[in-house]
């Protein structure tokens, strides 16, 4: 394999071991023994069929930068290939849902584990008590850049976040949100409905849909600079120079999105003095 330079904006976490050529080949055409509850090693192209299912993007280049930048430590043979145990399988799962999921840089999935975080709990919608308090029916949930996810129809937006329809209608106007019209039916996707959901706690401390124009022009603004920094590699004819930069692209707006509740947090203390 050709030792590549990461292309600018790329996200590292997709480059290949700098070392691979210093390695041995590891076998990769092991079959793909189930990963949990056997106590049985697993070779690194086993590993990387059992988890392909769940992460298609997952490679064995890939494992083995995860590897690079210590955040495994499989055991090597006498002849330096890579045995993968139970344990560092649920390992490898881990990091790879905090990237899908939560968008974190390795650097903070690093300390995550460090922490002794285990596997992200998939979050399941919970109805809040009727006394429950203000923000109580939100979720932290993570979306994919490149995927919409379901899509729900008016009636069911309405039924799943508590949202009052003439709400829903005045993101609309305001360019909130912008449903798709099927067959006679307008569909809202899974970041949409979420919105609806936010904006309907908002909107019990009396905030209207015009007073969310700063969020968005906000959120615009910054799509603008995460645009501006991948423009070259987006706009490549290279399938993969294209993938690579919407995974960057997406782990930027982590960083983004991470940054901008720290400085929310800061400028609130000062409020809250």
């Amino acid at each position: 394999m050709n030792e590549r330079v990461a292309e600018p904006g790329a996200d590292p976490s997709i480059m290949p071991s700098p070392d691979l050529a210093a390695q041995p080949a590891d076998p990769v055409d092991a079959p793909a023994a189930p990963p949990q509850g056997t106590g049985k090693s697993l070779t690194i192209g086993a590993v990387c069929k059992a988890l392909q299912q769940e992460f298609p993007d997952i490679s064995i280049s890939k494992i083995r930068y995860l590897e690079d930048q210590k955040l495994l430590a499989p055991r090597r043979t006498p002849g330096g290939y890579r045995l993968y145990s139970a344990g560092d399988v649920s390992r490898l799962r881990t990091i790879l849902r905090l990237q899908r999921d939560e968008f974190l840089p390795l650097r903070v999935i690093r300390q995550e584990l460090s922490a002794g975080r285990g596997d992200p709990e998939v979050s399941q919608p919970v109805a809040p008590a009727p006394d429950a308090r203000p923000g109580a029916a939100l979720r932290r949930l993570t979306f994919s850049i490149q995927q919409r996810g379901a899509l729900y129809s008016l009636e069911d937006v309405v039924e799943d976040t508590g949202a009052d329809p003439r709400l829903v209608a005045e993101l609309e106007d305001f360019g909130i949100i912008k449903g798709d019209a099927r067959g006679g039916t307008k569909y809202y996707d899974e970041t949409e409905r979420e919105i609806v959901r936010a904006v309907t706690e908002l909107a019990r401390y009396g905030v209207a849909g015009r007073n969310l124009r700063v969020f968005k022009t906000s959120a615009e603004r910054e799509s603008a600079l995460l645009q501006q920094i991948l423009a070259p590699a987006l706009r490549s004819r290279n399938p993969q120079r294209r993938k690579e930069a919407v995974e960057a692209l997406e782990n930027l707006a982590a960083v983004a999105s991470h940054l901008k509740h720290l400085l929310l947090v800061r400028d609130l203390r000062r409020i809250a003095r």
